[in-house]
């Protein structure tokens, strides 16, 4: 048995192929692949979508995902909620789970500190509402600059950051284990590993922030991320991915 993590995949799991990932042949419904934030997968709920789900249920692992900045969370919401292996899931199917916000998992004999979310990067030029009757000519135009936009409920929703309930829970939850952990996963860094990455392109918001918070008062062992679309090391204990997977017990 054997934990596995990723980044960010946008709905292509084509890493997730005989010959791409190497170990597949091995693996078994005991083994996890966990994906660090824009999963993707669950975007449009269309047939196709449904198929590409289908597809990734049928390998031979179980996926397990944090959120991130590019989920549909309207769709997501649909789905069931139950408690697994110490903390609080979304069931997508039987073998594909969405590890919800601020909950400590147990795999393999090890904890996991989970924290989805992240700020888009691409709205600096405004959200679009979706029902707006100028939607199309705003776009048009909007896209004719080169605009970085996005549109309220149909590509950005308001919960891709965390909700201060979901704040106290992860709290509430590191209390309870004593603020340490061995692993900690999440979709965007702390604020000063972020500023280390981006350095003043860097923006903290409220989620970078409390997780600034997690950085100082927790003890952990290694704490993975996506969201910034590259594969790298940072200070030692901290790990940036994106193509890249990597076994971590």
């Amino acid at each position: 048995m054997a934990v596995f993590i990723t980044g960010d995949t946008h709905g292509d799991f084509s890493r997730l192929t005989e010959g791409v990932f190497p170990d597949l042949d091995e693996l078994s419904r005991e083994d996890y692949l966990l994906i660090c934030g824009d999963f993707g997968g669950i975007w449009d709920g269309k047939k196709k979508e449904q198929k590409q789900l289908d597809w990734l249920e049928s390998r031979p692992f179980t996926t397990l995902f944090v959120s991130g900045n590019h989920e549909n969370y309207d769709l997501l919401a649909q789905y069931p909620e139950r408690e697994w292996q110490g903390g609080r899931v979304q069931v997508i199917r039987p073998h594909i789970l969405h590890l919800m916000r601020g909950q400590v998992f147990t795999l393999e004999g090890k904890t996991f500190f989970t924290m989805g979310g992240a700020r888009s990067h691409d709205i600096s030029d405004g959200i679009l509402e979706r029902y707006d009757p100028d939607l199309k000519d705003k776009e048009a135009e909007l896209r004719a600059a080169g605009a970085l936009f996005r549109i309220n409920r149909l590509t950005w929703w308001r919960q891709e950051l965390p909700s201060g309930a979901e704040y106290q829970t992860a709290r509430e939850n590191l209390e309870k284990h004593g603020w340490a952990v061995d692993y900690i996963v999440t979709h965007c860094a702390p604020s000063a590993v972020q500023k280390a990455l981006l350095g003043e392109k860097a923006e903290a918001d409220p989620l970078t922030d409390f997780l600034e918070e997690v950085r100082q008062r927790c003890c952990f062992d290694c704490w993975f991320f996506g969201h910034y679309h590259d594969d790298k090391a940072i200070g030692g204990k901290f790990a940036l991915l994106y193509e890249e997977i990597v076994q971590v017990c």
